[in-house]
C-alpha cells in the first residue's frame, strides 16, 4: 500500500511541474525579427511565431535610457488587459468623409441658412449687417474674423447689385472658403524617414476625447496599411492605459503601458518610440495626460515627455484635441499648449448638432495652424480628414 501511495504523490508532483512549465512558456508576443513594410501588428486576434495568442510585448529592457528618466518603471508592456478582443477591419477613409459630410449638414446648417435668407432679403441695411454679423459670432468664427467677413460681403454685394439666392449662395461660398483658408497644409506626416518611424503626440485637457481620438486615429492609419505602435503615456487617469490598449487590439495594434501607477509618462513615451524603432513600424502615437492648461507643473511635464522622445527621434507631429462644444473656451487651451510645444495641426471633435462650426476659422486666425481631423459621431470610424470645401458646402446646404 505504502509504494502505492508514494507512486501517486510522484505523479502528482510530475503533473503539477508540467502545468508550471506550460504555463511559464505563455510568452509575450515579440516582433522576432525587422518587419517588412505592410506586416501588420501582433494582436489577442493574430497572434505570431505560433505562440500563444494575448497581447503583445511591445517593449520590455531600456538599457541606455536618459539619465531624465530615473524613476522610470523597471517593466514597460502591454500585457493581456483586453481579454478575446476580435480584431475588426477599419472602414475606408473616402467611406467616411461622405458620412461625416452628411452629418456636417444636420449640424451647422443654422450658420448658412440664417447668413442666406439675411443676405438674401429685399432690402439690406445696417441693421441686416448687424444681423449678420451677430449670426457670425454666435457661430464662434470669432471677432475679428467675423469683421472681416461682413467687409467683403458688403463690398461685394454692393458691386453686385443682384441678391438671387444662387448668387448669393455662390458668393457666400467664395468668402467662406477663404476664411477657412485652403491654402493650410491639413496632411498628416505619418511616412517613415531616415530609418525612423514617425512620431505624433496626442495632446489636450481632460475630456476633450484624446484617448478615443488616438485610437480612432490608429484605425484610420491601419486602413492605409500603415504599422503602428501606440503609448500610453497618460499614466493619471484610472484605465487610460486599458482603454487606449482596447482601441489597439480591435485593429491588431500593440500598445506600450506601464505595471506602475502613476508611473512617469516620460519613460512610457521614450519605450514606446524605442519599440517602434527595434521594430521598424511606420508611426508611434505617444497619448499623453489630459493635463489642465492652466496647472504649471502638469504642462512643465508634457516638455518633458517631448524633449525625451527626441532623444531618440523627431516628433514629426503635435496634435492638440479640441472639443468644439466648448467654443471660445478652446482658444484659451490651444494658446497654452501652444506655448509648451509646437502644435502641427488640430483635431476638432463632437462637431455635432450642438457645436457652431465657425471655432474651426477662430482657432486657424488665432494660431496659424490648421484643422486637420474632425470628429462628428460616437462610432469607432467617425473621424476623417478635414476639408475646406466639403466643410463649407455642408454649412450652406
Amino acid at each position: 500500500m505504502l509504494p502505492l501511495i508514494i507512486a501517486v504523490i510522484v505523479l502528482l508532483v510530475v503533473a503539477g511541474s508540467i502545468i508550471g512549465l506550460v504555463r511559464g512558456r505563455r510568452s509575450r508576443v515579440r516582433y522576432t525579427g525587422t518587419r517588412d513594410a505592410n506586416d501588420l501588428a501582433a494582436s489577442p486576434g493574430r497572434p505570431e511565431g505560433g505562440e500563444a495568442s494575448g497581447a503583445p510585448v511591445a517593449v520590455a529592457e531600456s538599457p541606455g535610457a536618459p539619465a531624465e528618466l530615473a524613476e522610470a518603471p523597471t517593466e514597460i508592456r502591454d500585457e493581456a488587459v483586453v481579454e478575446a478582443v476580435p480584431t475588426e477591419t477599419p472602414a475606408p477613409v473616402a467611406g467616411r468623409l461622405q458620412r461625416l459630410r452628411e452629418r456636417l449638414v444636420k449640424s451647422n446648417n443654422v450658420l448658412g441658412k440664417g447668413l442666406l435668407a439675411l443676405l438674401s432679403s429685399d432690402r439690406i441695411d445696417d441693421s441686416v449687417w448687424d444681423e449678420v454679423e451677430e449670426t457670425l459670432l454666435l457661430a464662434d468664427i470669432g471677432t475679428e474674423p467675423s469683421l472681416e467677413l461682413v467687409d467683403t460681403l458688403k463690398e461685394r454685394v454692393k458691386v453686385m447689385g443682384s441678391r438671387k439666392p444662387d448668387e448669393v449662395r455662390a458668393m457666400l461660398r467664395e468668402e467662406l472658403i477663404k476664411l477657412v483658408d485652403p491654402s493650410l497644409d491639413r496632411s498628416l506626416s505619418v511616412d517613415r524617414k531616415a530609418g525612423k518611424p514617425a512620431v505624433v503626440l496626442v495632446v489636450g485637457v481632460n475630456g476633450v476625447g484624446k484617448t478615443t481620438t488616438v485610437g480612432k486615429l490608429a484605425r484610420v492609419l491601419v486602413a492605409e496599411d500603415k504599422d503602428v505602435i501606440l503609448g500610453a503615456a497618460d499614466t493619471f487617469r484610472a484605465a487610460a492605459a486599458e482603454q487606449l490598449a482596447t482601441w489597439g487590439a480591435r485593429v491588431g495594434v500593440p500598445t506600450v503601458k506601464s505595471d506602475v501607477d502613476g508611473a512617469d509618462p516620460a519613460s512610457v513615451a521614450f519605450e514606446a518610440v524605442k519599440a517602434g524603432i527595434e521594430q521598424e513600424v511606420d508611426v508611434v502615437m505617444v497619448d499623453t495626460a489630459g493635463r489642465l492648461q492652466n496647472k504649471v507643473g502638469l504642462m512643465d511635464e508634457l516638455g518633458k515627455v517631448k524633449r525625451v522622445i527626441e532623444k531618440q527621434a523627431e516628433v514629426d507631429e503635435v496634435l492638440l484635441v479640441l472639443d468644439a462644444t466648448t467654443g471660445q473656451n478652446g482658444l484659451n487651451q490651444a494658446r497654452v499648449f501652444s506655448e509648451v510645444v509646437d502644435i502641427t495641426g488640430i483635431v476638432l471633435t463632437k462637431l455635432d448638432g450642438t457645436a457652431k462650426g465657425g471655432i474651426v476659422v477662430a482657432i486657424q486666425k488665432q494660431l496659424g495652424v490648421p484643422v486637420k481631423l474632425v470628429g462628428l459621431g460616437e462610432g469607432p470610424d467617425d473621424l476623417a480628414p478635414f476639408d475646406v470645401e466639403g466643410f463649407v458646402d455642408a454649412i450652406l446646404n
